[in-house]
């Protein structure tokens, strides 16, 4: 299948230490220790004092073994590592290349086509992880997060990664954490990484799934419970007999879409799950090494026998019990049993027509999924079943579509009407060139994708998108109809005949083994030295990084207000991908899109602000940009989980590139809240959430304080109205001594540099 196991002598000598580790940890803290406590605690950074460090409080410097980026990101972190002084990465890094291919026509002819059009980005970032020792994974070769758990991840390591789903790598027992390029760059380039202790929420799974459920619906039920912020800073750690019932792929679903309750991570213990995997992707000396120290990658006995006493918060689902579960739309923490998702679709309106069924993204296209998957359609075709709706499959990597072609999956799909798209996003990203008669009509789509923001798929304002398992997808699509349930329900067949769907079954992994023609893996060069990266001055999908400027050492005076966000903002909203995601390595050119799908509270209108100099209504950027032109700033206002989403830095970079002086917000998503302060913006927080309502639309803000900036020092934000009247109240934040330090420089990039 492969010639060689990646990193196999690092992960060895990793294995040798990793248990004195975490018994130097449990001495001093004197307590057992979860499986999230003893990883993070073997990972401190050098130098870094062990002790008992307080949840959601402390910040700790982390050495990570490893680093993963997928192409959209890369392009900026890359450009960041290029001014870093550096001539190769400290660690073991990879660049994969799976967001710009846009779904259209098939795999084959997608591929081609973004072969052209992105080939200046391509060649850019091959020749980047030449240079600095970077594993590049090329077009075609699959989704990042499904390509690492084939060949990278390993249970006990720590890695971090430029996406927000990066955390699918818990599948195999990894802490792995998703970050902007500025993290990333830290990593590669030998400095620590810091992160905020997280708080840790315990997942007790009991009993064992059967019929229709998966473990998509393990997920789906938890982000009713815990909402998409629920989990923000905390690890979820999944215990308990029920988690050796699933998959290593199954577990890595789950633990892909924690993303969307907020959380910094998810994991589970090592298991003969996680070893049959490990020993499928041909990777046995890892399998035996882990065997070892088996009973070092999962929680201490007593952590199991009483949760209560080591999380902060314990859920726990019966797995014999839980019943599927279909998401939306608009928010996926919108949960619906499918026993009652028929009731909800007809009391809010939802457009009863399923007209697309989507397969894949990286939260589900492993092998499982699509056997599963397939099972149905082919019982469907038995019992005289068309499928009714357009149906879509994105295989996650090049083993898994090669093997299942092989195995005849992929043909089924084809026969009953679907598409195969490129090993890639596509569609779960907007990178969806979707052909619909009537954009304004209201229509739904289901997917086993991860998020469904509005417009998040097809840039369809009136899609409404609904997340389930590929099981519900598959059925879904051949009913044609939300209001079906394959449980329960009937469907007439082309005799006039009723007919029911049977039961789905698949195989965890594929009875012949996993194989593929070519990978798709570019080895970096050993010296690459001699390479020169040029960027064309006149490119429109590159541009150089200059350095932002370093704070001017005063207080921000009556700066106007940019906008006043209304609702969810999400890094979607504020810098949305589809076709942005082509001027991902051009921040000139993508600030064009900030906060373009933002709601003004004002006027309940997207990208339309006022200009308080013309009385006339602008767009965000048009706005931002002119303000900069005239030597002045600007303050962005919004609400809860600002930047929820995506890992994207580009949200951050933005509102730095064209001067926006803070952002202040009732509360911040994780990765964001980072993202700000390593580009050298100011997130502050309302410390009464009402003085949000406070704020005018032709406010000008100023921010007192800066010269006395210091850790759990308050701010004060002074308003001047249009009328001349004046109001202050105190903002938070949560800047410790490094990152005032990155805030005074301009950037984490020009302090590591200084």
């Amino acid at each position: 299948m492969k010639s060689k196991t990646f990193d196999i002598d690092i992960i060895c000598k990793f294995y040798e230490s990793f248990p004195n580790r975490v018994d130097a940890a449990k001495k001093n803290l004197n307590r057992p220790l979860t499986l999230s406590e003893k990883i993070l605690y073997a990972h401190l950074s050098e130098g870094e004092t062990l002790k008992d460090f307080e949840r959601a409080t402390d910040y700790v410097n982390f050495s990570p073994d490893r680093v993963a980026m997928q192409d959209a990101t890369a392009q900026m972190a890359l450009l960041q590592l290029m001014n870093s002084g550096r001539t190769s990465v400290a660690v073991p890094s990879t660049v994969h290349c799976d967001h710009l291919i846009q779904a259209y026509k098939s795999a084959k002819e997608d591929l081609h086509t973004a072969e052209i059009t992105n080939r200046e980005v391509y060649d850019f970032l091959s020749a980047v992880s030449n240079k600095y020792g970077i594993g590049f994974w090329k077009p075609g070769a699959g989704i990042i997060h499904q390509v690492v758990l084939e060949n990278y991840a390993f249970p006990g390591g720590m890695m971090i990664g430029t996406d927000s789903h990066t955390p699918n790598a818990g599948g195999l027992g990894m802490i792995a954490i998703g970050v902007g390029g500025a993290d990333a760059v830290d990593v590669m380039a030998g400095m620590p990484w810091e992160l905020k202790m997280p708080k840790l929420i315990g997942v007790k799974l009991t009993g064992k799934l059967s019929g229709w459920a998966s473990p998509k619906d393990v997920i789906l039920k938890l982000a009713g419970i815990l909402t998409v912020k629920g989990g923000t800073n905390s690890i979820i750690e999944y215990f308990g007999d029920g988690t050796a019932s699933l998959s290593a792929t199954g577990k890595a679903t789950i633990c892909n879409m924690g993303a969307e309750v907020g959380a910094t991570t998810s994991i589970f213990p090592y298991d003969a799950a996680m070893a049959r995997y490990l020993l499928h992707t041909e990777r046995k000396a890892i399998s035996k090494a882990a065997n070892q120290i088996k009973d070092d990658l999962r929680a201490d006995e007593d952590v199991e026998k009483n949760p209560e006493k080591y999380f902060d918060k314990v859920i726990e689902i019966n797995l014999s019990e839980l019943e599927p579960y279909v998401n939306g739309p608009f928010t996926p923490d919108a949960a619906h049993p499918l026993s009652q998702f028929a009731k909800a679709v007809k009391e809010n309106g939802y457009p009863q027509a399923m007209e697309v069924g989507l397969i894949g993204s990286c939260t589900n296209s492993s092998y499982e999924d699509l056997s599963r998957a397939v099972s149905i359609v082919k019982d469907a075709k038995d019992k005289n079943i068309k499928v009714k709706a357009q149906f879509i499959i994105n295989p996650g990597s090049e083993l898994v579509r090669y093997t299942a072609e092989r195995d005849g999956i992929l043909p089924i799909f084809e026969e009953a009407g679907a598409t195969v798209m490129a090993n890639a996003c596509g569609p779960c990203i907007g990178q969806w060139k979707r052909e619909n008669d009537n954009p304004d009509r209201p229509n739904s789509i289901v997917t086993s994708f991860n998020r469904n923001f509005a417009k998040r798929n097809d840039g369809n304002p009136n899609t409404h998108a609904f997340v389930t398992s590929p099981e519900i997808v598959a059925a879904l699509s051949i009913a044609g109809d939300l209001c079906f349930n394959p449980m329960t329900d009937t469907l007439i067949n082309e005799k006039g005949e009723k007919v029911k769907l049977k039961e789905p079954e698949g195989y965890e992994m594929p009875p012949n083994g996993y194989e593929m023609k070519e990978s798709g893996y570019q080895e970096p060069m050993a010296d690459g030295s001699q390479i020169e990266i040029k960027i064309a001055p006149d490119s429109q999908r590159l541009q150089e990084l200059k350095p932002f400027p370093a704070w001017d050492g005063r207080d921000v005076i009556e700066q106007p207000l940019l906008i006043k966000v209304k609702g969810k903002c999400t890094t979607d909203h504020i810098s949305m991908a589809g076709p942005w995601l082509r001027f991902r390595g051009h921040l000139d050119n993508i600030s064009d899109n900030m906060l373009i799908g933002a709601v003004n509270a004002f006027n309940d209108k997207t990208n339309n602000v006022l200009d308080f100099e013309t009385g006339e209504y602008s767009a965000v950027p048009a706005l931002a940009r002119k303000f900069k032109a005239q030597g002045s700033g600007s303050v962005v206002v919004a609400e809860e989980n600002y930047g929820e989403g995506s890992s994207r830095e580009h949200a951050a970079m933005e509102p730095r590139h064209l001067n926006v002086k803070a952002i202040i917000v009732k509360s911040f998503a994780r990765i964001h809240e980072t993202n700000l302060k390593k580009q050298g913006m100011l997130a502050l927080t309302f410390i009464d959430k009402s003085d949000y309502d406070k704020i005018e639309e032709e406010d000008k803000i100023s921010i007192l304080g800066l010269t006395d900036f210091e850790p759990g020092k308050n701010l004060t934000v002074t308003l001047t109205h249009k009328d001349g009247s004046k109001e202050s109240f105190e903002v938070a934040h949560t800047y410790n001594e490094t990152q005032i330090e990155w805030f005074k420089t301009g950037s984490a990039l020009n302090y590591m540099k200084r």
